[in-house]
């Protein structure tokens, strides 16, 4: 589904449809309340924990490569957990990129494996314990927050500046998973990602509660020489915010000459990509997506497909650091 608008209204204007609705928003955290209160899994190694408050996405997979390297860095042995949203393996499986689909562990542990190995699994306690066995020497959580099967040494969540936390209120009333206060009271870093103005307005609108990071501008394209300037790409993606995608291409200087937006883990059937075709034909574009997009599409038709890797730059990894530093990385 995509976000309704009214989540996105002031929150001190909600309109009709979110005070409506704010009942059942009150279950639905009550019910994460209590789901919380369980005893998770203790391990023998830290957990680290990236998350967010927001359904859908707010920048989760590039943090979590962003950490990997960072853990790397520090001679660190780092696996990931991940549910494997999307995919229909119900795991514990060690993601092999080379063998496996994004319809067999979603597309998120597909990217990520390239950077560290991934445990995908419904139950996230087995397959940490998978990456313990494996070797790991601190685990990463890619999303979990509101998930207790494993206790958290360290919790960062991730949030988009610009969209911030909506009308502040939980689903369906609003876009977030639990109340903020709630959940910040749980956390130990929040990352905001966005532009300075982006990242202005997030501060005057909700102030630090909790230590914080910024990643400020866009998520910044690898430079892979490719000639980007002047090119006329008709853009697609299915993400949870793809105009960001759309404002990355047009940061390098590609002529976006259309823009196609698709739900979030949108799986790519034959129409659709014949429609994009033609659509890219008749304007005389290139056809341009995201690397989680790139992974969902047939392997016959990636070739036809340009693909702008992006990694998340901080704008002071100082705060990151430090919690690294806390619990002993």
């Amino acid at each position: 589904m995509r976000a309704p608008k009214f989540w996105f209204r002031p929150a001190d204007a909600p309109g009709f449809a979110a005070r409506a609705l704010s009942p059942l928003g009150h279950l639905y955290a009550t019910a994460t309340a209590a789901r919380l209160r369980k005893s998770g899994l203790r391990l023998p190694v830290p957990v680290i924990c990236v998350g967010n408050l927001n359904v859908g996405g707010t920048g989760k997979t590039p943090t979590v490569i962003a950490l990997l390297q960072m853990l790397a860095d520090r001679g660190a042995a780092p696996h990931v957990v991940s549910r494997g949203y999307g995919g229909t393996l119900k795991g514990p499986h060690l993601v092999d990129p080379r063998r496996d689909t994004a319809a067999d562990v979603g597309d998120e542990p597909l990217i990520v494996a390239n950077f560290a190995p991934v445990h995908v699994s419904r139950d996230r306690a087995a397959a940490a314990k998978a990456a313990v066995e494996g070797g790991a020497d601190v685990i990463v959580m890619d999303d979990g927050f509101q998930n207790p099967a494993l206790r958290k040494d360290l919790s960062i969540l991730v949030v988009d500046a610009e969209t911030g936390f909506g009308n502040g209120r939980v689903v369906p009333a609003g876009p977030l998973r639990e109340g903020v206060s709630a959940g910040m009271g749980r956390a130990d870093l929040l990352l905001s990602i966005g532009s300075a103005n982006a990242q202005q307005g997030f501060d005057a609108a909700w102030g630090a509660q909790i230590p914080c990071a910024r990643a400020t501008g866009r998520l910044s394209p690898i430079r892979t020489g490719m000639p980007w300037d002047g090119l006329r790409v008709l853009a697609f993606a299915g993400i949870g915010r793809p105009q960001k995608f759309f404002d990355t291409l047009n940061g390098v200087g590609a002529n976006v000459v259309a823009a196609r937006s698709f739900d979030d883990h949108q799986v790519y059937s034959d129409t659709i990509l014949a429609r994009l075709t033609r659509e890219a034909r008749e304007a005389n574009a290139q056809l341009v997506t995201t690397e989680k997009d790139a992974v969902r599409l047939p392997a016959s038709f990636r070739p036809s497909v340009l693909t702008v890797p992006v990694r998340l730059e901080f704008d002071d990894p100082a705060p990151v650091l430090a919690a690294l530093d806390r619990i002993g990385i």
